[in-house]
């Protein structure tokens, strides 16, 4: 799997390598933030439908993963079809503009590393770029699923 390009973590340098854009109320960002903390390492958490990145913070998190503008936008639970975002009229900077004014209909959640940035979805995604990840060993999901991270990889 191709991981996402390196993007210098936001926030006070020193405070962590590993930045996470956080929903706590999401089991796949509890997981991913488990999953980090597993590897030693305590990241700088962001909850970001209380303090959303901005536009150009945004507009890069996008472009380190490599995914389309769409590929971030969440349905489920947001303004995403009374917006009608599905119709294809919508340009990615609009797209963009939306999920700035309406920060729920961002995915989440991204992980910003020393060896790339990823929206980890599935939760095990964040392996890729996970400095220590051979150190979360097996790790148990929230659902039950099990997750064996092998020399940093998902086995």
């Amino acid at each position: 799997m191709e991981r996402g390009r390196a993007l210098r973590p936001s926030g006070d340098l020193g405070v962590s390598d590993i930045t996470i854009y956080h929903n706590p109320n999401c089991g796949t960002s509890r997981n991913v933030l488990a999953m980090i903390r597993a590897s030693g390492a305590e990241p700088e958490v962001i909850e970001y439908l209380k303090t959303p990145p901005g536009r150009d913070r945004l507009v890069e998190l996008i472009a380190a993963t490599g995914l389309p503008v769409r590929d971030v936008l969440r349905r489920k639970g947001t303004p995403y079809d009374e917006l009608g975002l599905d119709d294809p009229k919508w340009t990615d900077d609009q797209l963009i503009d939306f999920m700035v004014e309406h920060p729920i209909l961002m995915n989440r959640p991204f992980v910003v590393t020393p060896l790339g940035t990823v929206l980890a979805r599935p939760s095990e995604k964040v392996l890729e770029v996970l400095p220590d990840a051979e150190k979360v060993g097996t790790f148990t999901k929230e659902d039950g699923e099990v997750v064996h991270a092998v020399g940093g990889k998902r086995q």
